[in-house]
């Protein structure tokens, strides 16, 4: 069993991978962010998305006592789980604009793949660089410290789309 569930916290066995381990890791998080889309339902992607980090959370805790190590690098599900939280400010946007839960096509379609890529990017610059309280937030306890810190990249993420769409609604008036 305990190998069974380090393998999920090493992100299906993607973690395992010598070079960039957790740029892997985020980017099977596209593939969960993408199957939370196409649920078409935004109870769903937020469920699915808290369940995600609390399943982080405890996988994590757990991955970090059979390697006995803290925050080991071939642990990525707490990247997989929080790139749903990236999209959380332009799913926000988006639903705004169309009074409706917004599709994969609106991540991916015409220009908006530049955006995506741009929030991936992002995502990993802030989960490398941990600024405060990213770095701070790893000295919690066991998966606690793994997944918050990845959640909170996730909110500076969030914070560079909303500038983003604060000054494009800026340059439009």
């Amino acid at each position: 069993m305990k190998g069974l569930l380090l393998w999920i916290a090493q992100g299906f066995g993607i973690g395992r991978i010598p070079i960039a381990p957790g740029t892997f890791g985020s980017l099977l998080g596209l593939v969960w962010f993408a199957l939370l889309l196409l649920t078409g339902n935004g109870w769903c992607f937020l469920g699915g998305t808290l369940a995600g980090l609390a399943l982080s959370v405890w996988l994590c805790g757990k991955a970090e006592k059979t390697l006995n190590q803290k925050d080991p690098g071939s642990v990525v599900l707490d990247e997989i789980a929080a790139m749903p939280v990236c999209f959380a400010g332009w799913l926000g946007i988006a639903l705004g604009k169309a009074g409706a839960f917004p599709g994969l096509e609106s991540f991916v379609s015409g220009h908006a793949w530049l955006m995506t890529v741009a929030v991936f990017a992002a995502f990993r610059f802030f989960d490398v660089v941990k600024p405060w309280p990213v770095h701070q937030s790893q000295s919690l306890p066991g998966g606690w410290g793994v997944t918050v810190d990845d959640a909170l990249a996730a909110v500076y993420v969030n914070g560079v789309v909303l500038a983003i769409h604060a000054g494009k609604a800026v340059l439009t008036y």
